[in-house]
């Protein structure tokens, strides 16, 4: 759809607004539309939210807004059956909206069940497989993907910082508090170590053989990039490549293009062995791994020297605080045990190994990482 016909279709719904009784005025339009340009205006949430925030000024209208939001984009017939169709596509992406009931009756009882179809819907998606998805339910998981949010653990450092109790004294402040007091005692102040996040470094394996798997996890990678500070990202194929600068864009479409632009080997072949040597030789002994936490995503598919790859998994275990491994073939399999060569050198060294290859598992790698301390 053209933007002047969502333009317009907005100014239409705020005119449907004004029916219903609710102050909209000219200003409030052009901050909604506004708003939409930098976000998608095909994302349900998005088009909801921006218009409960710019088009409804007084508690009393909400009930009203959420109503006529129902009925011009929800209803069955109206003048945006065009965008109903990808609203509602874009809503199967989301789970279930959270668009308050006004009114209980038939009418909230069907926008109960739709949006409990949609919930289950993204459930299912999230179970599937990336190598068996359509490119619809591709875009629909990147969707999910780029609001979801990553916690790398923290780890105590040897700086100390004010705290209310503990079991570290303050004595500077301590005493200075009783001089201020003129010699009287005074409360005693403590002190705690402060706490910083860990390192989140991902290897990305962007070879023929991880074709399925490889966008993405790239979006997983830009996911963790926005939601955490140190995160850095690495491609490699045939060679080691770094794209942390690349991932860092608003929109994530050109994140992962830019990306693509700087491995030159995607889809080509697989040297993990040469490539985790040349991160451990190039970037690992500056201290960029140090105390992080390391997550390779591969199938351990590797064309190169074996004796290359296990010591290079040796010293990157020890550079490391914990080493993950991300393998699409593990699956759901509990008993899974490593087939191919690359995975069986690299096993001795993982401390976690965990299968990615769909968004269920890449959301308990998101649940897990907060608690590998």
């Amino acid at each position: 759809m053209p933007p002047e016909d969502v333009t317009g279709l907005l100014v239409r719904f705020a005119g449907e607004l004004r029916a219903a009784g609710v102050a909209v005025g000219s200003g409030d339009v052009l901050v909604y539309c506004s708003s939409l340009s930098t976000l998608d205006p095909s994302d349900m949430v998005d088009l909801y939210w921006a218009g409960r925030a710019t088009l409804v000024n007084r508690y009393d209208d909400i009930a009203r807004y959420d109503e006529v939001f129902r009925r011009f984009f929800l209803g069955a017939e109206g003048p945006a059956d065009d965008l109903v169709l990808m609203l509602r596509a874009s809503a199967q992406a989301q789970g279930a909206l959270a668009i308050p009931s006004t009114e209980p009756g038939e009418a909230g009882q069907e926008d109960d069940a739709m949006l409990g179809w949609m919930a289950s819907d993204v459930e299912a998606l999230k179970h599937k497989s990336f190598a068996a998805c359509t490119p619809e339910e591709l875009a629909a998981l990147r969707r999910i993907m780029a609001r979801m949010r990553l916690t790398p653990p923290r780890r105590r450092t040897r700086r100390t910082a004010p705290a209310r109790s503990g079991i570290r004294p303050d004595p500077r402040r301590t005493v200075r508090e009783s001089m201020r007091m003129h010699g009287e005692p005074a409360q005693l102040y403590w002190r705690r170590r402060k706490v910083r996040l860990r390192p989140l470094i991902l290897i990305l394996d962007i070879s023929g053989s991880m074709a399925d798997y490889s966008r993405s996890l790239l979006q997983f990678a830009y996911s963790a990039k926005r939601s955490a500070g140190r995160v850095e990202v690495f491609c490699f194929g045939t060679r080691l490549t770094r794209v942390t600068g690349a991932m860092e864009c608003r929109r994530p479409d050109q994140a992962l293009e830019r990306a693509a632009r700087a491995a030159f080997d995607w889809d080509g072949g697989t040297r993990i062995g040469d490539s985790l040597d040349a991160f451990v030789r190039g970037w690992a002994h500056r201290g960029l791994c140090r105390g992080g936490i390391v997550v390779v995503c591969s199938d351990g598919l590797d064309r190169g020297d074996p004796a290359v790859l296990a010591a290079a998994m040796e010293r990157l275990s020890r550079l490391c605080h914990r080493l993950v491994w991300l393998n699409p073939h593990k699956g759901e399999d509990p008993h899974f045990r490593p087939s191919t060569l690359g995975m069986m050198i690299a096993a001795p060294h993982i401390d976690l190994l965990l299968s990615g290859h769909d968004l269920a598992s890449l959301e308990r790698l998101a649940t897990l990482l907060p608690g590998l301390n």
